[in-house]
């Protein structure tokens, strides 16, 4: 028996390694493809203003090695917009949770305020850039733009999962005696935690999103949405490529960050997407 457990033990990680080894073969194939099909583009537009792979990769070890025109290197520019970020998503993060289950455990504090919400919650946050301009200044501008596009996402998701949890849950921590608060804990939070997770991944998205309109009103010079603007400019679209991309990236490896983490907490759950 115990063999035979072995090689059912190890048929299943024979089994994960070959899903893990085709995903990143995909990957890698899907990554080809598309720089050919970029190049392939370049070539018959034929016109300078059109960024190439080759181009784009020459920018890179250039603002790697040199820094930008002003002196910024590229290390110095993801790391003060990942520091916006995540300030800006952090508070909205916090706020959005709970408030959405305040609002989601008294729906009548929702209600009365909905006319307000609802419809801020449908003004795009670079619509604020300007009052942003006349009431903010250094970090606080970029909070508040990044918090705009991140808040909501959670918010909503948060909120909307309160009625969802099973009452049966509910009335089994009441009858034994439990209070409001070991409900909220016991069973309305990890029943809505991966509404939670799925709110953080959205507002997470949109934060990264937000972040050249935020860096576009900050009045310094480095942030990688700086960047971009600098050589936008300048119609260097290569080293405009190059910021955009070092955005996906960070922005891809959160989100991944976010679905491993919920791999470890609901490993009953498979994740495929």
């Amino acid at each position: 028996m115990g063999g035979l457990a072995q090689t059912e033990k190890a048929q299943r990680q024979g089994i994960k390694i070959d899903i893990k080894f085709k995903k990143v073969f995909y990957s890698i194939l899907t990554i080809v493809v598309f720089l050919a099909l970029w190049e392939i583009f370049a070539r018959i537009a034929q016109s300078s203003y059109i960024p190439t792979p080759a181009g784009v990769m020459q920018a890179v070890a250039h603002l790697v090695i040199n820094g930008d025109y002003e002196g910024y290197s590229m290390g110095e520019h993801a790391l003060a917009s990942c520091i916006r970020v995540f300030a800006g998503f952090g508070v909205a993060f916090v706020m959005g949770v709970t408030l959405g289950i305040s609002m989601g455990l008294y729906p009548s504090i929702y209600r009365a305020i909905k006319v307000i919400i609802e419809p801020i919650r449908f003004i795009p946050p670079i619509a604020w850039i300007p009052i942003a301009i006349v009431l903010l200044s250094g970090f606080s501008r970029y909070m508040f733009i990044i918090w705009l596009g991140s808040f909501f996402p959670i918010f909503i998701s948060v909120l909307s999962s309160i009625p969802k949890v099973d009452p049966i849950l509910k009335d089994v921590v009441k009858s034994c005696g439990g209070s409001r608060l070991a409900t909220i804990k016991k069973v309305i939070i990890p029943s809505i935690m991966p509404e939670i997770l799925a709110g953080t991944r959205i507002g997470l998205g949109d934060s990264w999103m937000c972040i050249v309109a935020a860096e576009m009103i900050g009045g310094e010079n480095v942030g990688l949405g700086r960047l971009i603007l600098k050589y936008a400019d300048l119609l260097m679209t290569n080293e405009i490529i190059v910021g955009m991309v070092v955005i996906g990236i960070i922005g891809y490896l959160c989100n991944e960050a976010v679905l491993l983490l919920e791999r470890r907490l609901f490993k009953w759950r498979e994740i495929t997407h």
